[in-house]
């Protein structure tokens, strides 16, 4: 059974740096498209950054400079590197899988907790 699961989530510091994880499974990895993605309570989810196969990137305004998106497909895992944290970076954080980067994704993770504190 295909599956994403996001790590590394939890409390971090404002403008530090942290790094979240999204490792697949039953899934042909290395052939899809990666996103990440955040959510708010009571927003709507917000595209954060994407990956192809061929490891072409994109990120989204808000964390544009600031973050970056890798991956590593012989462990299977897509990456999130966060740096000069803000407050409004605060969310829950999930990795989705799709075709390309401008499809719905298909395949979406559990979602894991970035809280970023004073």
């Amino acid at each position: 059974q295909a599956q994403l699961v996001e790590s590394g989530g939890g409390l971090v510091q404002a403008g530090g740096s942290h790094r979240l994880s999204c490792v697949a499974s039953g899934t042909n990895f290395q052939f899809y498209a990666v996103g990440w993605y955040r959510q708010i309570p009571g927003q709507r989810r917000e595209y954060v950054a994407g990956i192809t196969p061929s490891g072409n990137t994109s990120v989204g305004d808000s964390v544009l400079g600031r973050f970056i998106i890798s991956r590593d497909d012989a462990k299977n895992t897509v990456y999130l590197q966060m740096n000069s944290l803000e407050f409004s970076d605060t969310a829950v954080y999930f990795c989705a899988a799709m075709r390309a980067l401008n499809v719905e994704p298909h395949l979406w993770g559990q979602g894991t907790q970035v809280t970023v504190t004073p």
